[in-house]
């Protein structure tokens, strides 16, 4: 049987672009300058590509990131040649920061330009949660690739209040600080994942993007 990779009609010539989304779930990183990519999204490479952990770049983030857990499933790919990205399946979409910056969680991190900046935070207000909030800031002038578990939606949050769920909450504008709004009347009635009656809020120039999921379903107990 001949491989339909062979087939003309699904033949694709090497790209120039540096980011190309060869479909809405995979994700052709091309190299030169460095990249950081989440550990284990490679499905395929080829060329001279060297693929190792990321280690934190300071005292005070290696103590951050070894407590909120953020930052740790991430690898740098350097080298040349172009590399695959995927992750479960999930719909990807890419953003370009100019001089400007993005918070998500970093489930949500497919890949980004090694020139960016990033630091684990904390929501404020989040502490009376087991554990807080954290999530993942990156900042300055480059590429980002975010994984959404189905179509993402972007919500803008300048004319009125936004309220989410957390584990529907893909990323937003690194500028808006979300609070905590709880509300345990409707703890039974929305969202599935704490057990806490909370959620996200934001509220100023900015935007929130969020996906129609709240992550992976919890196995019934056998």
């Amino acid at each position: 049987m001949r491989s339909p990779i062979f087939d003309r009609e699904n033949h694709r010539d090497p790209s120039p672009e540096r980011w190309v989304l060869e479909s809405s779930r995979l994700l052709r990183l091309g190299f030169g300058p460095d990249a950081i990519a989440q550990k284990g999204a490679m499905v395929a490479y080829r060329g001279q590509l060297d693929f190792a952990h990321q280690g934190s770049k300071s005292v005070g983030q290696m103590f951050k990131k070894a407590f909120t857990g953020e930052g740790r499933n991430l690898m740098r790919v350097s080298g040349q040649g172009e590399a695959w990205l995927a992750l479960r399946a999930q719909q990807v979409f890419l953003m370009e920061l100019e001089n400007e910056g993005l918070t998500l969680n970093t489930e949500h991190v497919l890949a980004f330009d090694a020139g960016l900046h990033y630091e684990p935070r904390m929501i404020a207000n989040a502490g009376m949660l087991a554990g807080g909030l954290f999530n993942l800031e990156v900042g300055g002038t480059g590429t980002i690739a975010v994984a959404s578990d189905g179509t993402p939606l972007v919500l803008d949050a300048s004319q009125m209040p936004v309220y989410t769920d957390p584990q529907a909450t893909v990323c937003w504008s690194a500028n808006l600080q979300p609070g905590i709004k709880n509300d345990f009347k409707m703890g039974s009635l929305i969202g599935r994942g704490s057990g806490e009656a909370f959620q996200l809020a934001f509220h100023g120039p900015g935007f929130v993007v969020i996906q129609p999921s709240e992550g992976q379903p919890v196995a019934p107990a056998s």
